[in-house]
């Protein structure tokens, strides 16, 4: 891919954003390819070095505060008619529930997810927990004469903290998978609000 149409991809990419938000990142993208190719790169070898078109615009997009895009859209919008002004307000009794009821189940969802994640990581807490106390009380029992019960503590033990070892790795993972999931709904959300150049 030529330099320029890797910039031109960028540009189209990131149509929605700020005007001057684009143009610092299609300059500093056409500068990392320059200074690339005066170390010696063929252009093609310096575009492929940066990677690929979609990876590096979904970055961008997910560094770009969501009110920013919101204020964005909302200066370049041309003036609503009339009649556009009337449907909204005699719309608004229907309009206005569904957003709210979408906003309730985005969040319902949000709070589902990380609830999980939460009970997840208390199972393994209380895990830990009932390992180290039925240590304790194992031997304190043998002490104290209760060698079977004592032993039978101490096996629960031994089994609760490699349970919680497994439990370990699966909670670091729950949360991986939680949190890539909410990067990609916020990255879609943000989408929502970038016009493509060819909708103009």
């Amino acid at each position: 891919m030529t330099k320029q149409i890797f910039l031109d991809q960028l540009r189209a990419g990131l149509y929605g954003l700020p005007q001057d938000d684009i143009e610092e990142r299609v300059s500093f993208y056409s500068e990392m390819i320059d200074d690339r190719m005066e170390e010696g790169l063929t252009e093609e070898a310096a575009v492929a070095g940066i990677g690929p078109v979609d990876t590096i615009i979904s970055q961008i997009i997910a560094e770009t505060p969501l009110p920013r895009l919101v204020r964005e859209q909302i200066k370049s919008r041309p003036r609503m008619r009339a009649w556009e002004v009337i449907l909204l307000i005699l719309g608004f009794p229907l309009w206005f529930p569904l957003l709210i009821a979408a906003f309730a189940v985005i969040f319902s969802v949000y709070v589902v997810i990380w609830s999980v994640i939460l009970v997840l990581w208390a199972v393994e807490i209380a895990c830990i927990a009932g390992a180290f106390a039925g240590v304790i009380v194992g031997f304190i029992q043998i002490f104290q004469g209760n060698l079977l019960f004592g032993l039978l503590l101490i096996s629960a033990a031994v089994l609760l903290s490699g349970l919680s070892i497994l439990l370990f790795f699966g909670c670091i993972a729950a949360a991986k998978g939680a949190l890539y999931l909410t990067k990609k709904v916020a990255l879609g959300i943000k989408s929502l609000f970038l016009r493509k150049e060819n909708s103009k």
